[in-house]
């Protein structure tokens, strides 16, 4: 019985053997969970952060857009506003034309032309001015 006693001891021994292997590899499984764990925390936690900036850059965007909306829309009005100005200065300059040419008499009505000169008996020539001095 001695044999049948040492091989019940062998086989205690390396059950437990066994056992203690099992509960490292348990134990080294748990440690590598549990880095794993902290690993993707980590990255939950950067992900986090980098969906708040993109956030906060969105936001900052979209308050960009609406102000170059803003700034596109006043200089729509201000080409409307010039083309308008360009017009009425063009129809102003137009009208100014046409009543000059009203206000200035027409060929008829220009001062008449002097007569022509006419020779008297004495064969002096009347009509003209003559510088006399004595």
């Amino acid at each position: 019985m001695a044999i049948g006693s040492s091989t019940s001891a062998t086989q205690s021994a390396l059950q437990s053997s066994w056992k203690q292997l099992q509960v490292q590899q348990a134990q080294r499984n748990a440690d590598q969970a549990e880095q794993t764990a902290r690993a993707l925390q980590a990255q939950a936690g950067e992900a986090r952060r980098s969906a708040t900036r993109a956030q906060e850059n969105a936001r900052s965007l979209e308050v960009q857009s609406g102000q170059a909306q803003t700034y596109a829309s006043r200089a729509r009005q201000g080409v409307a506003a010039s083309r308008s100005e360009g017009e009425m200065l063009s129809n102003l300059a137009g009208t100014y034309d046409r009543v000059v040419q009203k206000m200035q008499p027409s060929q008829s009505q220009q001062s008449p032309q002097a007569p022509a000169p006419v020779v008297n008996g004495q064969g002096q020539t009347t009509g003209q001015l003559l510088n006399v001095t004595a």
